[in-house]
């Protein structure tokens, strides 16, 4: 691998970090105190689903990262986990966090 394990790590975990930070705000957001205007309360209602939408993308894409941090430690990073072939360091540098090479993913 052209990139090292430890850097791949790194950027994994700077963004874990960054999931983790929007994961506050989101939750911050979605539990804020209600407006007693019903007409306002209504519309941030309806502005609750995307941030609820962001949540649980971001907790669902920390499991894919808590995953590759595993396989790492595993010493299996940067292999498909489904036909064992190498992933190639253009797909690790697009999705860091990949289990599958291209053409298991498909």
């Amino acid at each position: 691998m052209t990139v090292a394990i430890a850097d791949r790590a790194e950027q994994i975990r700077d963004r874990k970090r960054e999931l983790l930070a929007r994961m506050t705000y989101v939750d911050q957001e979605l539990h804020h105190e209600a407006n007693p205007d019903w007409e306002d309360s209504a519309t941030e209602s309806e502005q609750d689903e995307p941030l609820e939408a962001l949540g649980l993308a971001a907790q669902q894409e920390i499991r894919m990262l808590d995953a590759a941090l595993a396989r790492i430690t595993e010493g299996e990073y940067g292999f498909c986990t489904k036909c064992g072939a190498q992933i190639s360091e253009e797909r690790l540098d697009l999705l860091p966090a990949t289990p599958f090479c291209r053409n298991c993913a498909t």
